[in-house]
């Protein structure tokens, strides 16, 4: 298979300045889906070079556009999504192993995201006007791009993770550079072609296809790096961000979650409310194999409905169909990689020896129960009777594995849930409004669901407390990343300040 160039740097598609190339592997048969470009220090630099070019006055001088040219340039690449749905869609659903569906929803907020950035900058004023006490004076606060932006995203969400940063960035007026998942890049890459497509000039996007090590590395390390943004896990996550910090920049980091779904007895009152709590809790925690920050992998029960809740858990989740994503009928796909197959496998190995109870999965499926062979499946697992000592609890496992602690109490149950070193989501499932808002109002995470898990607003911020992270992405502060504030005072009528003799 010939290899694709996947490394674009001032408006030009190119191999890797090695030559070196990388295998891309469909997770659902472990063959090879594409061959790309294998991306260096090198090719970072020039990458680096070519967007400090276009953001000092390069061509087109992005960063001094009107706002009305930036978001109608969102606006084309949002309708230019549109257009590719179908094939973006199947692009995911191939390198990722999520469903086709999956990747249609993924889509559709990739094209929100964009429409909002662009809604979002075309709505604001000229600044924030300062009351400064005094008729001859003229305060206003305004709001400028940060400059050369480094993105590093992950793998389980490669197109959703890369427009929650370009978006924004774009359009504040930055330039950037951006490291898709070696894993997972090839949707990144058909975003950069249509931001090219419409119209974006030379050296403003630019995308390095390669490993965190070096290409990672030296992106967090650049000194002509103002700004770093980073997706992905909590040590490779910190380290980056460190190295980052070393240069003065600006960084955001996301870091992942270990999230818990509360449910009180009151939610389960009647058959209808328990078959919605039930199908919920599997929606949070084996959508996408469970290779998402945010999944509910903790569900936190309390005692009087726990057995009934977690048998019909149990019931449906060994029901759950595995195989190919773009398949018709498939509600799982494969896990991303072997790497992430054997890390899951570890994790319920050693649950089982701390004392958990296997309610159902825990092992890959055989052969013949799963379409097509050697693909790296793993089947929804829900471990009971666990506690807060077990590896299993306490790390973020991104699979398919949902994790059962029992409650009695209210307090018991806030405790539970904020008994963690993450902080990134959860949800409270309660009949009681009031009790409900009172919950989330004391659990300590960024984003918290009422009878409900997973959605998420483009207009909403996004982002963690804890070890999951630093910044916020979407909403106004995401817009705020990639901005900087300069404060211009300007006096109407100078005169002498006689603050020396003379």
């Amino acid at each position: 298979m010939s290899a694709i160039e996947t490394i674009h740097v001032d408006g030009v598609w190119r191999a890797a300045a090695s030559d070196a190339t990388r295998e891309v592997l469909d997770p659902a048969d472990a063959t090879v889906l594409a061959n790309v470009s294998e991306g260096g220090v090198e090719d970072v630099d020039a990458a680096v070079a070519a967007a400090s070019r276009a953001f000092d006055g390069g061509a087109g001088e992005w960063p001094r556009t009107q706002a009305a040219e930036r978001a109608a340039l969102l606006r084309r690449v949002a309708d230019l999504l549109q257009r590719d749905r179908e094939e973006i869609a199947l692009i995911e659903s191939r390198d990722t192993g999520k469903t086709l569906e999956e990747g249609r929803v993924d889509v559709d907020d990739v094209t929100n995201a964009f429409r909002y950035f662009a809604d979002l900058v075309m709505n604001e004023s000229g600044g924030r006007v300062v009351d400064a006490g005094s008729e001859d004076v003229h305060s206003v606060v305004v709001y400028e791009p940060v400059g050369v932006c480094a993105m590093i995203t992950p793998w389980n969400y490669p197109l959703l993770q890369a427009s929650w940063k370009i978006a924004p960035a774009l359009a504040a007026g930055n330039t950037f550079v951006i490291k898709p998942s070696e894993v997972t890049p090839m949707s990144t890459v058909h975003l950069v072609k249509l931001l090219v497509e419409a119209g974006l000039p030379n050296g403003v996007a630019n995308i390095v296809t390669g490993a965190g090590v070096p290409v990672g590395q030296r992106l967090a390390e650049h000194p002509d790096v103002d700004l770093f943004s980073f997706t992905g896990g909590v040590v490779s996550g910190t380290k980056a961000g460190a190295a980052a910090v070393s240069g003065a920049k600006k960084i955001a980091l996301e870091l992942g979650g270990k999230n818990p779904n509360v449910v009180f007895a009151d939610a389960c009152a009647t058959d209808e409310e328990f078959d919605t709590a039930v199908d919920q809790a599997l929606n949070a925690a084996f959508i996408h194999s469970g290779q998402v920050c945010s999944a509910g992998a903790r569900l936190i029960v309390q005692a009087s409905v726990k057995d009934r809740f977690v048998a019909e858990l149990a019931r449906r989740a060994e029901r759950i169909k595995l195989g190919r994503g773009t398949e018709e009928g498939v509600e799982c796909g494969p896990l991303v990689s072997q790497q992430q197959l054997d890390k899951v496998e570890a994790y319920v190995e050693s649950a089982l020896k701390e004392g958990a109870r296997l309610r159902c999965g825990g092992s890959r499926p055989k052969p013949s129960d799963v379409r097509p062979e050697g693909g790296y499946f793993y089947q929804p697992t829900i471990l009971d009777q666990c506690h807060r000592d077990m590896k299993v609890v306490r790390e973020e496992t991104f699979g398919p594995i949902l994790t059962v602690e029992t409650f009695t109490t209210e307090d018991e149950a806030v405790a539970l849930a904020n008994d963690t070193e993450y902080g990134l989501a959860g949800a409270v499932w309660s009949g009681d409004t009031a009790r409900a808002r009172r919950v989330a109002a004391r659990l300590r995470h960024g984003t918290v669901w009422i009878n409900d898990y997973h959605p998420y607003l483009p207009q909403a911020e996004w982002g963690g407390m804890g070890k999951s992270g630093i910044g916020r992405e979407l909403g106004p502060a995401g817009l705020d990343e990639y901005r900087e504030s300069k404060h211009i005072y300007e006096n109407l009528r100078p005169e002498p300040v006689r603050w020396f003799a003379g």
